[in-house]
């Protein structure tokens, strides 16, 4: 019977330096849209919520999807944007983790097609845009970009790096998974773009994602991270594949690289899940993500727990794994498939997750649960602002 004596995570506390950025561990907590936002700014909630995980010991904290400072965006009010008017909110999610002892990075976010079409609000007028007005092959919405929109919106992209700098952030991460904007124009079924930004090549199809990367690198100092996140699944479709090769993968990555990606962030629902079990059984999207590439490689997926992120989200209760999880954990990150573990739903259960996985106390981690989405347990008035 294996016990905890036998679990060994000295490895994931090792610290790693990326440009100027040192975490003190090799645990992070990703983001995670708590909607805890008023007019594009934190509430004080959410300022405290990122402090007491900054306090149990994750090394980088990562906002939610921050919208960038385009009218064409989002329009749900409870997001939040990266704005001259925002920014000193954000300052102070900053402040109150580096307090702490820890990294934070703002995410650069755009919802393309995703994006809600007309309404009565104040972003109404403006059109939702994407890379051919499709969220799905099967759901149109919205109208294609022009050229000159999709600059609009890469210089609404440096300008969000750049705010995010000068508030004090180690970095920036730019978020291309989920089925939004950029993962729109790697997806080849939302991107049926013929000017060279499209198609059936994944070199045409990441070119627009690579360039607001480039964009952003040039535009912030030496020291300054830029983390790319992808995905291969979307919201809209569970077994999309933004690349279907391991080949296609490589071509991807080598562009991101390229274009001045310091550290990337492979979205999976389960990350233990072999990305193409018929050439190795073993072996997960991150895995295959470090066979190609020399940066810093970030899994995430339900470390900890037996359902996804998306069937909790649907009403599927969540219950812990355990010890073999963490076995798993060690196992991979030994033989190098990855440098860094995002853990999310843990750290949104339990904001000492980290410190307790730390001291081996596994069967201390209070379990997570789907009314944790909505709320934070610490902070009980949150469930009146959860409903307002």
């Amino acid at each position: 019977m294996t016990t905890e004596n036998e679990l060994d995570v000295s490895p994931m506390f090792e610290p790693l330096t990326i440009r100027g950025m040192t975490l003190r561990n090799r645990f992070v907590m990703p983001g995670m849209q708590r909607t805890w936002c008023r007019d594009g700014a934190p509430v004080p909630h959410l300022v405290e919520y990122y402090r007491r995980r900054a306090a149990g010991g994750t090394a980088l904290v990562i906002t939610e999807t921050l919208a960038v400072d385009h009218p064409t965006s989002t329009q749900v009010p409870q997001y939040g944007w990266i704005r001259e008017d925002t920014k000193a909110g954000w300052k102070e999610c900053v402040d109150a983790v580096r307090s702490e002892g820890g990294n934070f990075f703002i995410q650069l976010w755009h919802e393309g097609a995703i994006r809600s079409e007309g309404g009565d609000g104040p972003l109404a007028q403006h059109p939702t845009l994407s890379p051919s007005g499709l969220a799905s092959a099967e759901k149109p919405n919205g109208r294609a970009m022009t050229r000159e929109e999709m600059e609009e919106i890469k210089a609404a992209f440096v300008r969000g790096a750049l705010m995010a700098q000068e508030i004090g952030t180690a970095g920036v991460e730019v978020h291309a998974c989920h089925g939004y904007l950029l993962d729109q124009f790697l997806w080849k079924e939302t991107n049926r773009r013929e000017d060279g930004y499209g198609g059936d090549d994944i070199r045409d199809r990441v070119r627009y994602p690579a360039e607001i990367v480039a964009a952003i690198r040039e535009a912030v100092d030496d020291d300054f991270v830029v983390s790319l996140r992808f995905s291969q699944w979307k919201e809209v479709d569970y077994d999309a594949k933004v690349v279907e090769t391991p080949e296609e993968l490589k071509i991807m990555l080598d562009a991101f690289r390229e274009a001045g990606a310091d550290m990337i962030h492979a979205s999976t629902r389960r990350f233990w899940t072999p990305e193409w079990p018929e050439l190795d059984p073993d072996l997960g999207l991150a895995g295959w993500v470090k066979r190609f590439t020399d940066l810093p490689v970030a899994a995430v997926g339900s470390l900890g727990l037996d359902v996804d992120v998306m069937s909790n989200l649907l009403g599927e209760e969540a219950h812990a794994t355990g010890l073999p999880s963490f076995l798993e954990l060690m196992r991979r990150f030994n033989r190098g498939d990855f440098d860094i573990m995002s853990v999310g739903r843990g750290q949104i259960g339990d904001p000492q997750w980290v410190s307790k996985v730390r001291r081996g106390a596994i069967d201390e981690i209070r379990s997570f649960t789907k009314e944790d989405v909505l709320m934070d347990l610490e902070i009980p008035d949150l469930v009146a602002d959860a409903h307002r």
